[in-house]
């Protein structure tokens, strides 16, 4: 019987900037729970499942990159609410900074994703770590 492995909030955060920096799901797709949530403070409607979070990113991240406007995903630590790892987004332009990105893990699968603009990503702690 396989042990299954305690996936860390900040491995997920690696493999989602993974995902932006070569604008394909199949870094982060391995790792969602099929009741996956996604929700941006830019969207009305939470997606609720990991399909759903599937088919909504792949004609996203095809126009990024259609568009040529690269994406730069850094890991982060915010020190107030909620605390830990995050990610620092920016498009374009390696400090047009415009979101920060939070996770929760369960066991070895990331179980929800929150991109926001609070807390603002300029107020976490950068750390140069760009996840190729």
């Amino acid at each position: 019987m396989a042990i299954e492995t305690e996936l860390s909030k900040a491995d997920a955060l690696r493999a989602y900037a993974r995902m932006m920096h070569h604008l394909s799901v199949d870094y982060l797709a391995p790792m969602l729970a099929d009741d996956f949530h996604y929700a941006s403070q830019w969207v009305i409607e939470e997606i609720t499942s990991k399909q759903q979070y599937l088919d909504y990113m792949r004609p996203k991240l095809e126009a990024i990159k259609e568009s040529g406007n690269r994406v730069w995903a850094e890991l982060g630590e915010l020190q107030t609410y909620p605390g830990g790892p995050c990610l620092v987004v920016a498009q374009g332009e390696r400090n047009n900074i415009s979101a920060t990105v939070l996770v929760e893990v369960m066991g070895s699968k990331i179980k929800r994703l929150d991109m926001c603009f609070v807390p603002s990503p300029q107020s976490a702690c950068r750390t140069g770590e760009y996840p190729e």
